[in-house]
């Protein structure tokens, strides 16, 4: 069992930067992928980065690719997603998600736990 609590969301203004982070229960965080997902008001959950095991592979959305940056520290059972140049679509509860597997996927489904989710607000 993983339990996930994401923190770091608030309201910035465009151009600016926040740093989520995603702090894991348990001793098996290195097992296990990590994503970030996102839902904005009346849009379907969309996949927003993910990151191996290892750190050492990641994938972006082509929304977020080059702004957004997303690391874990296994040491601390910690995935971050480094926010950089926010834009008013970005505007969305964030989600971190765990699965057990050597790669993060795209596809929510594909993910064994999930997080209660910050909100992120970028005004205009």
């Amino acid at each position: 069992q993983v339990q996930l609590v994401e923190s770091g969301g608030g309201l910035v203004q465009v151009g600016g930067s926040l740093r989520l982070s995603c702090a894991a229960s348990g001793r098996t965080f290195g097992s296990y992928s990590m994503g970030w997902f996102r839902r904005a008001p009346g849009k379907e959950r969309e996949f927003v980065a993910s990151i191996s095991w290892s750190g050492s592979i990641t994938y972006y959305a082509d929304s977020v690719k080059g702004r957004f940056t997303i690391t874990r520290d296994n040491a601390k059972n910690t995935v971050y997603l480094q926010m950089n140049g926010l834009k008013p679509e970005d505007t969305a509860v964030y989600y971190c998600a765990a699965v057990r597997a050597l790669y993060g996927s795209l596809f929510g489904s594909e993910y064994d736990y999930w997080g209660q989710g910050t909100q992120v607000t970028v005004s205009s």
